[in-house]
């Protein structure tokens, strides 16, 4: 294995990464900033009204993108295999 393939490997592991920790970051963020703007308008400053819808919908982005994550996942695996299996 050359040093090419090994950048290559390591950017595609960076990228699915982001592809894996995108879709579960968003929702965070989208849910967290309009509690934000809610709490903003009616000048409600409860500190824990932020993580209790914030938590659910992050676990509810995962159970929906959980199995495409995972077919990402195996088909990346499945592709590092066949890179190592063809060194030997």
């Amino acid at each position: 294995m050359n040093e090419t393939e090994i950048i290559e490997t390591a950017r595609q592991a960076i990228l699915i990464t982001i592809q894996l920790g995108a879709p579960i970051l968003l929702v965070g963020l989208v849910v967290g900033v309009s509690i934000a703007l809610v709490q903003a308008l009616t000048q409600v400053q409860e500190i824990t009204l932020v993580f209790v819808p914030k938590i659910l919908a992050i676990f509810l982005a995962m159970f929906f993108f959980l199995p495409s994550m995972m077919q990402t996942l195996i088909v990346f695996t499945h592709s590092l295999a066949d890179r190592i299996i063809g060194l030997g």
